[in-house]
């Protein structure tokens, strides 16, 4: 789709988008978009670890052999570059009650 754009329609774009947002504007989006993608890879690694621990914890533990859920709290942990701190995680718990 992108391919089958001609110079003069991308132009035509950029400047819609420059008379929508404005340049003064446009930098800042570009760094929020940036830190967005930045904190999005760090938690799918971060998921991604956490799901291999599991799997080894899973087949390393006796089948029938009962695990207790972690009680400390999960911190996400900030994007390089991110000034802002580090948060905590509330996890719901998912047994059901009766």
């Amino acid at each position: 789709m992108i391919g089958n754009l001609k110079p003069l329609e991308i132009l035509l774009i950029v400047v819609v988008i420059l008379l929508l947002f404005g340049a003064k504007k446009l930098p800042d989006m570009a760094r929020s978009l940036g830190k967005s993608a930045r904190i999005l890879k760090s938690e799918a690694k971060a998921m991604k670890k956490d799901g291999s621990q599991e799997g080894q914890a899973e087949a390393a533990a006796a089948p029938d052999a009962q695990t207790p859920q972690s009680t400390t709290a999960r911190t996400i942990q900030a994007a390089p570059g991110d000034v802002s701190s580090s948060r905590p995680v509330n996890e719901q718990n998912r047994t059901p009650q009766s």
